[in-house]
């Protein structure tokens, strides 16, 4: 028991480390994924795809692709508290979504923030991360035994 219980703090700071790492990777993830196609095009003259996979060549985009989808649900998954795992599967989403209405306001004006079509864009995009983490909660339930659940 007591040996259990000293090691505890070093997974947990293991586990903290991991859902950091996988924030922040997804966090850029999705501030690249966030940049219009013309920029990618604009940057990446040479590149055939580059308006469709932005930086990433063909065979490295759907890994990228799925990556968006599957970290979210993963970091949730690690977490040990529900409110923890909320903030974590959106934290990217509203970085990402702070990021483009600041650059999208220099261009198209401050009032596009509140567009209906904005913010209904915006809106979903926090939607899609928060069932995200939902999946990602409910696989604890599946995946780990009952007693270690949060």
């Amino acid at each position: 028991m007591l040996r259990l219980s000293l090691q505890a703090p070093a997974e947990d700071k293991r586990r903290t480390i991991g859902i950091l790492a996988l924030v922040l990777i997804e966090t850029i993830l999705v501030g690249m994924a966030l940049v219009p196609a013309q920029e990618w095009t604009r940057l990446f003259p040479g590149s055939p795809n580059a308006a469709q996979n932005g930086p990433f060549p063909n065979s490295v985009a759907i890994v990228v692709h799925i990556l968006l989808y599957v970290i979210p649900t993963l970091v949730v998954f690690l977490c040990r508290n529900w409110q923890q795992a909320l903030f974590y599967a959106t934290l990217p989403a509203w970085i990402g979504l702070g990021l483009f209405v600041t650059a999208a306001s220099f261009k198209v004006g401050i009032f596009n923030l509140v567009a209906a079509d904005s913010v209904t864009a915006n809106v979903s995009i926090l939607e899609l991360f928060a069932v995200l983490g939902g999946i990602g909660w409910l696989a604890q339930y599946i995946f780990k035994p009952r007693n270690s659940v949060g």
